[in-house]
C-alpha cells in the first residue's frame, strides 16, 4: 500500500507564501517523489490552484480542500462547494478534523453527510477520527472511535461501500495531541490503529485491508520514522511541521 504523507497548512500561507513553499517542495523532489509515497498538501482555498499549478504533470503528488459544505450551490454565506474545489483543481478534501469538530461543532450527522456528498461528487475523503484526552483516559477509546466510524459509513449505500478502496483513508488524530506537542506514543498508536482496523473490517469487510490508516498529532522529522513504521500506519497527516518545506521534505522521507 502506497504511504500517504499529507500536509494540512489550517489558516497558514498568503498565495505567495504557499508559492514559496511548493516551489522548494517541487524543486526538492525534481528527481521523483519516492514511488511508495503520496504526497498531498491541504492549502488553504485561496491557494489551492496555486498548488494545483505547481503540482500539474507531476506523479504522486495531490491537493485536498480543507473544508466544505455538502450542497451543489446555495445561500451559504462564507462557505465553499466541491465544485468550486473541484474548478481549483483539487482532488481530496478533508472531513471531520478535530478542529472542524471541537471548534466548530460540527456533529457527527454533519460529517456523515460531507463524507457521502465528497464521495458522490468524486473525490477522495480523508476522514478523521479521533479521541479527546477525557476519553482516553476514561477507556472510551474503541467507543469513540466505532461511534465516529459508524456514524460516516454506516449510512453509505452498500454498493458505495465496496468500492471505498483509493477513495477513501482514514486519519488517526487523538485530540490531545494536536497542536500540543504531545505525541502518542507507539503502543497508543497501534492499538488505535488496530481497533481502527478490526472495526473497519467489521464494517466492510475485505475492503477494509485497502484502506490507509493515517497517524497525525504533532508529527515532526524527529518522529515521523518511527511512526510510519508502526503496524497498521499507513501515513502522517502533518500540521505545523509540514509548513516549511525542508522539515516536511524530511517527513516525506522518512
Amino acid at each position: 500500500m502506497q504511504k500517504i504523507i499529507a500536509a494540512n497548512w489550517k489558516m497558514y500561507k498568503t498565495r505567495p507564501e504557499a508559492a514559496q513553499t511548493v516551489a522548494e517542495l517541487t524543486q526538492a523532489l525534481a528527481g521523483g517523489t519516492p514511488h511508495d509515497r503520496l504526497v498531498l498538501i491541504f492549502p488553504p482555498f485561496t491557494s489551492v490552484d496555486v498548488v494545483v499549478a505547481a503540482f500539474r504533470d507531476k506523479k504522486n503528488l495531490a491537493v485536498g480542500g480543507q473544508n466544505f459544505y455538502p450542497v451543489e450551490q446555495g445561500a451559504f454565506t462564507g462557505e465553499i462547494s466541491t465544485a468550486m474545489l473541484k474548478d481549483a483543481g483539487a482532488t481530496w478534501v478533508l472531513v471531520g478534523h478535530s478542529e472542524r469538530r471541537h471548534v466548530f461543532s460540527e456533529s457527527d450527522e454533519l460529517v456523515a453527510r460531507k463524507t457521502a456528498f465528497a464521495l458522490e461528487q468524486g473525490f477522495k475523503v480523508m476522514l478523521c477520527v479521533g479521541e479527546t484526552l477525557q476519553e482516553r483516559e476514561a477507556g472510551q477509546l474503541r467507543d469513540v472511535l466505532s461511534r465516529q466510524l459508524s456514524s460516516a459509513l454506516g449510512p453509505l449505500p452498500e454498493a458505495q461501500r465496496g468500492t471505498l478502496a483509493g477513495r477513501l483513508a482514514i486519519a488517526y488524530e487523538p485530540v490531545w495531541a494536536i497542536g500540543t506537542g504531545k505525541v502518542a506514543g507507539p503502543a497508543e498508536v497501534r492499538e488505535a490503529h488496530a481497533a481502527l482496523r478490526a472495526l473497519l473490517a467489521e464494517m466492510l469487510g475485505e475492503t477494509a485491508a485497502d484502506l490507509p490508516i493515517l497517524y497525525g498529532g504533532s508529527v515532526k522529522p524527529t518522529n515521523a520514522s518511527a511512526l510510519v513504521g508502526l503496524d497498521n500506519v499507513d501515513g502522517l497527516l502533518v500540521g505545523g511541521a509540514s509548513l516549511e518545506a525542508q522539515s516536511f521534505l524530511q517527513i516525506i522521507g522518512s
